[in-house]
């Protein structure tokens, strides 16, 4: 793999079901990933493009070809060093947060240290929590905290270990517009101080164009990809 591609997908595809109800969930997709790239993933509902995220991410696997992340192809990792992989190499934003609601903010944000028996950069830590605009909230349980709040506790989460990529599955599908606002340009700002690869899947298609490059998926397959000029 060349030294800047951080993924490459090969000849990927996904069905389920039998011969009799076979679904084609994804065809024969084959694209790469530049290194601090912001990609925005978008289609429509059914498109593809969540089974696509959920690959990438390691919690399903293709029915064929390959994901090679950080110049390891995942699809021939064991349950167990997936489950390892993941933790030190993904980081996964969902809609809904999923935040331990018996930890606080600090406590959330340092989990995939402590997971993983890494020692945190009080230094990164203080730095992120600055970034994240989260400084005075550090103690609060996450019912303590608005939904934009709750979301930028779950973007420094996926960012503390440093990942090869960060995978952000409807981010802002549950907040309203001015905080959508703020999360993207929340994420745009993790993209470019700390050159974090983020993949975006949206519906929306305003949010989708403040990324570098818009990927739409089509019935399983890649309709159009294109590099937003944003001079």
């Amino acid at each position: 793999m060349e030294k800047d591609i951080i993924l490459k997908c090969e000849n990927l595809s996904k069905e389920y079901g039998n011969e009799m109800n076979k679904i084609q969930a994804l065809d024969n997709i084959s694209f790469t990933v530049k290194k601090g790239q912001f990609i925005s993933i978008v289609g429509a509902s059914g498109s593809g493009k969540s089974t696509l995220l959920h690959l990438l991410g390691g919690i399903d696997r293709p029915s064929s070809g390959k994901i090679i992340i950080d110049n390891i192809n995942i699809c021939e990792l064991s349950s167990d060093e997936l489950a390892v992989f993941r933790r030190k190499n993904i980081g996964i934003i969902y809609q809904f947060y999923n935040l331990l609601p018996i930890m606080n903010v600090k406590e959330n944000i340092v989990l995939p240290c402590q997971l993983d028996k890494q020692k945190v950069n009080k230094e990164e830590l203080a730095e992120l929590l600055k970034t994240l605009n989260l400084e005075d909230r550090i103690e609060h349980l996450p019912n303590q905290l608005s939904g934009g709040q709750q979301q930028r506790v779950a973007i420094g989460r996926a960012l503390i270990n440093h990942p090869a990529i960060i995978l952000a599955d409807e981010p802002t599908g549950n907040l309203d517009s001015k905080t959508s606002k703020d999360i993207i340009e929340l994420l745009r700002l993790s993209n470019k101080k700390y050159h974090q690869t983020i993949l975006l899947v949206t519906h929306d298609e305003n949010l989708a164009s403040q990324a570098d490059r818009v990927i739409t998926i089509q019935d399983g397959k890649i309709f159009k990809d294109i590099v937003n000029n944003k001079d």
